[in-house]
């Protein structure tokens, strides 16, 4: 295999991490490798992005959003 046939996987800029106990329970939010806060639902994701100058056009995007432990729909603890 050649380094042109192997799959592109590249970091999105922004990775929004697994579910942590709170009140209410909230998400850690990097971006370009950052921690820039707290989000405690999808929209608090898009203020952050939008802070940085980075529009979302599609949240399961893994290009642009990776989602880790569950996904735009997990902001509780299972």
């Amino acid at each position: 295999m050649t380094e042109i046939d192997t799959p592109h996987i590249g970091r999105p800029r922004i990775l929004v991490l697994r579910v942590q106990p709170g009140t209410p329970p909230f998400r850690i939010v990097e971006i370009d490798g950052q921690v820039v806060g707290e989000a405690r639902a999808v929209t608090d994701v898009l203020e952050a992005a939008a802070a940085f100058g980075i529009t979302v056009h599609d949240l399961d995007d893994p290009d642009v959003v990776r989602w880790v432990g569950g996904d735009k729909f997990t902001w509780t603890l299972h």
